[in-house]
C-alpha cells in the first residue's frame, strides 16, 4: 500500500510539476521569440500548482516531512513527546478530513453552477473534488499514523 501511495501521488505531483516547467519554458520562449505568450498560461499554472501541492500532501504526511518546530523536544520527557505526536496526528487528521468534506461540498456547488476559470473556461469542480479527496486521504494517513504511534508505544518501541 505504501509503495502504491508513493507511486500514484508521486507521479501525480511530478507530472504536474513537469507540465508547469514545460509550460513556463514555452511561454517565455513564445514571449521573447514570437512576441506572443501562451493564452491562459497563468490559469494553467495555477491549476497545476493545485495538483502539485495536494498531490504531494499525502507523501509529505506519510513520510513525516512537514515543517516542525522542535526546539523544546530535547527538554520534554519521552511520554510527553509521544502524547504530543499522537495529538498532532489526531488534530491534523481531523482537520484534513473536515477540509476534505468541505472541499467535496464546494466541488458539488461548483459543478451545479458550472463554475469555470476566467480565460480558458476550464471547469473548477474536478480540481476541487481532487483537492477534497487528497485532503481526506491525507487525513486518513494522519489517523493511521496516530494509531501506529499508539501501537509502537504499547510494544515499547520508539
Amino acid at each position: 500500500m505504501k509503495k502504491l501511495l508513493e507511486t500514484l501521488t508521486g507521479l501525480l505531483a511530478g507530472i504536474a510539476l513537469l507540465a508547469i516547467m514545460v509550460l513556463t519554458f514555452l511561454d517565455v520562449v513564445g514571449r521573447k521569440a514570437l512576441d506572443h505568450s501562451i493564452t491562459g498560461s497563468l490559469e494553467l499554472t495555477e491549476l497545476l500548482m493545485v495538483v502539485v501541492i495536494f498531490g504531494a500532501l499525502p507523501l509529505v504526511s506519510e513520510r513525516g516531512e512537514h515543517v516542525v518546530f522542535d526546539s523544546l523536544d530535547p527538554y520534554l520527557p519521552s511520554l510527553i513527546k509521544k502524547i504530543q505526536r499522537a495529538l498532532v496526528h489526531l488534530l491534523c487528521g481531523s482537520a484534513l478530513l473536515a477540509l476534505g468534506w468541505l472541499m467535496w461540498k464546494t466541488g458539488a456547488d461548483f459543478l451545479d453552477t458550472g463554475e469555470t476559470t476566467a480565460q480558458l473556461k476550464i471547469l473548477k469542480a474536478p480540481f476541487i473534488y481532487g483537492m477534497g479527496l487528497l485532503c481526506a486521504f491525507t487525513g486518513t494517513i494522519h489517523l493511521g499514523l496516530m494509531f501506529k504511534e499508539q501501537q509502537d508505544n504499547e510494544g515499547g518501541v520508539l
